[in-house]
C-alpha cells in the first residue's frame, strides 16, 4: 500500500513538472545580473509602445535649463553597428544610452538632447539637435535601462569631424536631473558615402604609389631585357665573327671549309 502511494506522488510530482515547463513564459523577463542588480531593456519592441513609448520630438516639458547630475547615477553610450561614429548628413543615426541607477530612490527618464560643437572650441555651438522624449521609463533602484536616441544632423552640414556633447534628463522623487553620457567625436559623412575626404586621399595617394612602382618595375625589365640582346663577338685570326652566328652555321660547309683552312694553317 505504501508502495503504492509513493509510486502515485511520483507520478503527480512529474506531471506537475511537465506542466510548468510546457506553459508559455512571461513576455517580460527581468534579467539577474547579480543577486542586488536587476537588468531592464527599456526599448520597446517594434509596434509595442505599451511599457515604453517616444514621446515627439517638440519636448518642452525639461525647460532649457541645464541641471546637475544625480549621485550614484551611470551612463553609457554606443553607436550600434557604427563603431566609426559615422554619420551620414541628412540622415537619421541611432544610438543607445544606457543609464544604470545605483542610487537609493526609482528615478524616471524624461528625455535625451544633444549638440553638435566645433572640437576646437565648444562655445562655437553648431546644430542643436531634436530632443526626444520619453514615456512610461522608470528605472528602478540598482537597475540599469536601455534608451535609444536617433538623430539627424543638418543635410547642409559640412563633412568633417565634430563633437556630440549628448545628455540624458531624468527625475527623482519630481527633482530635475540631467547626465552627460557621450563627450566626443564624430565623423558627418555626405549622404550615401561611407568614404571621408581623408579615406579618399589615401586611397588615391596609394593607388597613385602603385602606379609609379609599377612603372619602375617596367622600365628595370626593359633595360635588363635590352643588355641581354646583345651578342657577345668571338675573335677568329684577324676577323671577327657574330657569335650567333656561328651557331646557326654550325654542320655546314661554310664551318667545314673554315676547319680546313685552320688545320693547313
Amino acid at each position: 500500500m505504501a508502495i503504492s502511494l509513493a509510486s502515485a506522488s511520483i507520478r503527480v510530482f512529474l506531471l506537475c513538472l511537465l506542466l510548468l515547463l510546457a506553459s508559455p513564459l512571461p513576455r517580460a523577463v527581468r534579467c539577474q545580473s547579480s543577486p542586488e542588480v536587476d537588468v531592464f531593456e527599456a526599448a520597446a519592441e517594434e509596434g509595442d509602445d505599451s511599457e515604453l513609448g517616444i514621446i515627439s520630438d517638440d519636448v518642452t516639458d525639461f525647460g532649457d535649463g541645464s541641471f546637475s547630475p544625480a549621485p550614484g547615477i551611470d551612463t553609457i553610450c554606443v553607436f550600434p553597428k557604427n563603431g566609426a561614429k559615422l554619420v551620414p548628413a541628412g540622415e537619421e543615426t541611432e544610438l543607445l544610452v544606457g543609464l544604470k541607477n545605483n542610487g537609493e530612490s526609482d528615478l524616471e527618464v524624461i528625455a535625451i538632447k544633444a549638440n553638435v560643437h566645433l572640437p576646437f572650441d565648444h562655445r562655437l555651438l553648431v546644430q542643436n539637435l531634436s530632443a526626444q522624449g520619453f514615456r512610461n521609463a522608470s528605472v528602478p533602484a540598482s537597475a540599469q535601462a536601455t534608451f535609444p536616441y536617433i538623430f539627424g544632423v543638418s543635410k547642409y552640414l559640412q563633412a568633417g569631424n565634430f563633437d556630440l556633447v549628448g545628455t540624458i534628463i531624468y527625475e527623482i522623487n519630481q527633482q530635475p536631473y540631467q547626465s552627460t553620457f557621450y563627450n566626443g567625436t564624430i565623423e558627418v559623412v555626405e549622404a550615401g558615402g561611407f568614404l571621408s575626404m581623408e579615406s579618399v586621399f589615401l586611397v588615391t595617394l596609394g593607388l597613385a604609389l602603385l602606379v609609379l612602382l609599377g612603372l619602375w618595375i617596367n622600365g628595370r625589365i626593359q633595360q635588363l631585357s635590352k643588355k641581354t640582346k646583345r651578342a657577345p663577338k668571338v675573335e677568329v685570326g684577324t676577323g671577327t665573327t657574330d657569335a650567333s652566328l656561328d651557331e646557326w652555321l654550325q654542320g655546314t660547309a661554310y664551318t667545314q671549309s673554315a676547319s680546313i683552312k685552320k688545320k693547313k694553317k
